[in-house]
């Protein structure tokens, strides 16, 4: 029999179009399930889209989502890839007729397809139930257990509070927003013993009330580690982006005492990006949270550590040991380290904006904004592809949004595929030889001040969001003395420590540094942060795996 569920919250849907199906599954379903678990049934891809957005208010856990393949409006896999983004833990069940079996098959990839079935089903005890025991234990498993809502109060204009939420969102902690002048989270700091001068207010699910708390001590209550296991590793990467994550994966799939350290949330810059479509083996693309949510699940699955809003201040060589010391003084030591801090982006140097980050002005996609800004009119700083699959997701719900390109045109630094989807929008608009020359407002951002670069004619418009990607910066200033970068703060590696290609003149191997190596024996780079690297996800994870062989190699060598 099915093992009962540790909470009655805990979900099993089922969407078809069909009434005579869809309750011949939820009769079956809770014959079996139903002492363990809720059974919750939809007609249509749209009202089990709401039907699920409500549950993740409320705080309740969905374990497996069954839908058919062959609905009106909204098939299965459409369905099935939105629903990925509001519980990305859920199992996934398509339901398919014979004739379908080649779309199930595309699903596996485009959805994470953990299972499809033929209908007919019966009988369900041979076809339908050991399907669903084996879903309902690997979730059960997994890291997706059901938890009580995290509550967030605050300003709707508060830099801290837009801060605070970006971080729950980015490490995949469910929270639920309350603004600090309605009902509900006046009450809350009413209980909190409050009175709303003081925010954000962050209730984590044990019932602890934190009072504008900061990024590690929020970790730490909402179930994000902080504090490394061991002293010393056979690995320390540095950084959560594609390429830590990819170096985590492999390093620990490989046996390697493996930690990574992000002092942030994992993902880096691609965890924020809406949809990521020129990612090998995802053809219909695949959102960051998705690609970042799965890759850590995949890193802590073979044994990797993971830390979480912990900031490096220095790397030290000790004998053979890589020091590693963080910014509250302590320290953890490897034999090797692999750098993956990757890139922040730019600051925008013009007046105002500084005073209205958080208010109106955000660097990145800052996705828990995005649905404050349906029907605002929106302006995009920045012409690569982060500001145009920015623009693409924005678009789907604002007024407007308008790209404000400094060059001549996208061409020169965005993918032709969303050059062209760009210009085929109808709500998105480009103003390129245009600038920022300052932004106003007395707590929010109300006007920007655009000015044309070829005629020099400056305008000042009404605007109340702003997102800037205009370039980005190393994070390696932390490194100091101790590994070599070039004069814009990118690392050097390998046959690029010198001009000549030969090893720095101290480098003390009877072989030369390799590839991904830097002037530290031992100390290897992968993404963003290295000197000329490609600057796309699929590059910085094979570099991520690249490093672990020279790793491995050095290891083999000391």
């Amino acid at each position: 029999m099915a093992q009962a569920a540790d909470t009655a919250r805990t979900i099993i849907l089922t969407v078809d179009d069909d009434p005579g199906v869809s309750r011949s599954v939820a009769r079956d379903l809770r014959r079996r399930y139903g002492a363990g678990y809720r059974v919750v049934r939809s007609e249509c891809g749209e009202s089990a889209l709401d039907a699920l957005r409500e549950l993740k208010l409320r705080g309740d856990a969905v374990a497996v989502i069954l839908a058919d393949y062959r609905m009106p409006r909204m098939n299965g896999i459409e369905f099935l890839e939105q629903a990925l983004d509001i519980y990305p833990g859920a199992r996934r069940v398509l339901l398919t007729a014979y004739a379908d079996t080649d779309a199930a098959i595309d699903a596996i990839n485009v959805v994470d397809l953990d299972h499809y079935l033929l209908k007919p089903w019966d009988p369900p005890e041979e076809k339908l139930y050991p399907v669903l025991d084996d879903l309902l234990e690997a979730w059960r498993t997994s890291e997706h257990r059901p938890v009580f809502t995290t509550k967030v109060v605050g300003h709707r204009w508060s830099a801290r509070s837009s801060d605070v939420r970006e971080f729950l969102a980015r490490n995949q902690v469910p929270y639920r927003w309350y603004s600090s002048d309605e009902p509900e989270g006046r009450r809350l700091l009413s209980a909190a013993g409050e009175d709303g001068l003081r925010l954000p207010l962050v209730v984590t699910p044990d019932g602890t009330a934190l009072v504008e708390p900061e990024d590690r001590d929020l970790a730490a209550h909402v179930g994000l580690a902080t504090t490394p296991a061991a002293d010393f590793y056979d690995l320390v990467i540095i950084g959560g982006g594609p390429a830590g994550l990819g170096a985590a994966v492999y390093g620990a799939s490989e046996g390697l005492r493996t930690v990574l350290v992000e002092r942030s949330a994992t993902g880096g810059q691609a965890g924020q990006s809406s949809r990521i479509e020129n990612y090998l083996g995802f053809p219909d693309g695949v959102s960051g949270a998705q690609l970042t949510d799965r890759a850590r699940r995949q890193a802590a699955k073979f044994g990797a550590e993971i830390l979480t809003a912990r900031e490096v201040t220095g790397l030290e060589v000790n004998g053979a040991a890589r020091v590693v010391r963080f910014s509250d003084g302590s320290a953890i030591a490897a034999h090797a380290v692999i750098l993956a801090t990757g890139v922040s982006y730019r600051e925008l140097d013009a007046p105002g904006v500084a005073d209205l980050t958080g208010c109106g002005v955000f660097y990145g996609s800052a996705l828990t904004e995005a649905t404050a800004c349906q029907n605002h009119d929106v302006y995009i700083v920045g012409g690569a592809n982060s500001a145009g699959q920015a623009a693409m997701y924005l678009a789907r719900g604002a007024k407007s949004v308008t790209l404000v390109v400094r060059g001549e045109s996208l061409s020169a630094s965005m993918s032709h595929y969303l050059v062209q989807q760009v210009t085929d929008a109808p709500t998105i608009s480009v103003r390129t030889n245009t600038v920022v020359e300052a932004a106003h407002g007395a707590h929010q951002l109300e006007r920007l001040t655009l000015r044309d670069t070829t005629t020099g004619h400056s305008e000042l418009i009404d605007a109340q969001w702003m997102f800037v990607f205009i370039g980005a910066a190393p994070l390696t200033d932390w490194l100091g003395d101790t590994v070599l970068r070039d004069s814009r703060g990118f690392i050097l590696t390998g046959p690029d420590l010198t001009p000549d290609g030969r090893p720095p003149a101290d480098w003390e191997l009877d072989r030369p540094p390799y590839h991904l190596e830097t002037n530290v024996p031992g100390v290897f780079v992968a993404g963003d942060a290295r000197a000329e690297s490609a600057k796309r996800v699929a590059s910085a994870v094979g570099e991520g795996a690249m490093a672990v062989m020279l790793v491995h190699r050095y290891l083999e060598q000391s």
